[in-house]
């Protein structure tokens, strides 16, 4: 895409007058002004955060409910319930059968799905506008009324531990990547799985399920958000009819508040699985938690290395030195924690302590060495009109608001996350790579063909 190419496309999304963003470059002339998204915020009696965004012309609403509740937050030996719970969510409630839930959205041309990650469980509904009551109250009756029987944990428990035997065990390098979390924290819950292991599954209970819903699914633990086209005072009244009658327990919500110790030295690990194409390297650094202010210029330097063909890594392991066939740099910032990741698979005969010096050194060279103004300006220029691509749908829209919740405890957040992007420099890049990276202990893992052990499961598994 060419700089005017992406100017136009920057004003469509923003409605600044194409002159304004002249210059060649977007943000070497002057930062996209974003107007601030509007959010109406109420928080009911029985403690229900509530917010709201009208959107209104596109004759659809994104309706979401956000549980605080994640991998991280699994009883000790049943890991997997968060996810677990996902899948239990849509077997039916008091007034619902299972799977009814899909029949209110899909029959009407809408779609609904969830997700489950470290911090979070969340399930959303897109759907025309006539039909938001009916998702309004659909969400409250599963919250408040849960279906929890026998046969339903036994097929949704099932129907999780395929999902691990899917995404991990015949994945050619799904072993690598769920021995990441095991491998950066030692003493928080994040090294945990959030999809669980089939031996804590196998182990866990119909009472230790309802005891866990007890706990978490509560409307003081739950944020509704709503975005799109709907009345506002309507959306109000019924709020309060479906979710105020939810009572809230008197109980407090537990929550995990463990520290994760600084490193003070290096490691190495070996990782091995039964069918390895190619092996592969992967070095870990710790990194800041969600809401630390380094995270956007470390999501610039992930751009910078790992998006796209033109990218650093990219351009250097796997076209020039041809040592790769991949190789990224991910920046991964959880609510209490976070870390930092840099692979290669390799391409022929490399092996990992072949791959890991020329990895290393391109994390060094970002690090230390010019960064052309047209390179820096690219890769935010994708990630800002990436991010403005995505909030012209009423999902992406409730799915932001949702994120600055959970990683920043601010839905405002959403207001400043795009003007942060655009502020970020090639000086601010370059110290946080000096900050977090070079010269900072480290984990390696080495990942070859062998006999493994039954790996741990991925951090974050998406949608049922």
């Amino acid at each position: 895409m060419s700089c005017l190419d992406r100017r136009q496309l920057l004003a469509s999304l923003t409605g600044a007058p194409l002159a304004s963003l002249a210059g060649g470059s977007v943000f070497a002339a002057a930062p996209v002004a974003v107007p601030p998204l509007p959010l109406r915020q109420r928080r009911l009696a029985n403690g229900l955060q509530v917010i709201s965004l009208r959107a209104g012309g596109v004759g659809t609403v994104a309706i979401n409910v956000w549980y605080r509740v994640g991998g991280k937050d699994d009883p000790e030996g049943r890991s997997g319930f968060a996810h677990l719970f996902e899948h239990l969510m849509f077997k039916g409630s008091a007034h619902m059968l299972p799977e009814q839930f899909d029949r209110l959205t899909e029959d009407v041309g809408g779609e609904n799905n969830a997700f489950t990650a470290e911090d979070v469980t969340a399930y959303h509904a897109v759907v025309p506008s006539h039909h938001l009551e009916r998702i309004l109250w659909a969400e409250a009756d599963r919250l408040a009324s849960l279906r929890l029987d026998e046969g339903n944990f036994r097929s949704e428990r099932a129907v999780v531990q395929e999902e691990f035997r899917q995404r991990v065990l015949a994945e050619p390098y799904g072993r690598l990547f769920n021995a990441i979390p095991a491998a950066t924290y030692q003493r928080h819950p994040y090294r945990r799985s959030v999809i669980g292991s089939i031996e804590d599954l196998d182990a866990a209970t119909l009472d230790d399920v309802r005891r866990f819903h007890a706990t978490y699914y509560r409307p003081d633990n739950a944020v509704l958000i709503v975005a799109g086209d709907f009345d506002p005072a309507q959306l109000d009244a019924w709020v309060d009819r479906y979710f105020a009658p939810i009572p809230r327990p008197d109980t407090p919500v537990p929550r995990v508040d463990v520290a994760e110790p600084a490193w003070r030295s290096s490691r190495r690990i070996a990782v091995t699985g039964p069918s390895v194409p190619l092996p592969a390297v992967v070095a870990i650094w710790q990194g800041p938690k969600a809401g630390h202010p380094d995270v956007a210029a470390l999501s610039v330097a992930q751009a910078l290395l790992s998006s796209g063909e033109s990218s650093r890594l990219n351009q250097s392991l796997v076209y020039r030195q041809r040592i790769a066939q991949a190789a990224a740099f991910q920046a991964d910032p959880h609510t209490d924690a976070g870390a930092l990741f840099a692979y290669a698979i390799a391409a022929g005969r490399s092996t990992p302590q072949q791959l890991l010096p020329p990895l290393l050194a391109e994390l060094r060279r970002l690090a230390q060495g010019p960064i052309p103004a047209a390179e820096l300006d690219k890769v935010k220029t994708q990630m800002l009109t990436a991010s403005l691509g995505a909030r012209q749908s009423a999902q992406g829209l409730a799915e932001a608001i949702g994120w600055a919740v959970i990683h920043r405890n601010d839905p405002e957040a959403i207001n400043r996350e795009l003007a942060e992007l655009q502020a970020v420099g090639a000086a601010d890049v370059q110290r946080v790579l000096r900050q977090y990276v070079l010269g900072r202990p480290s984990t390696v893992l080495h990942y070859t063909q062998g006999r493994s052990a039954r790996p741990r499961t991925p951090t974050r598994q998406e949608s049922r």
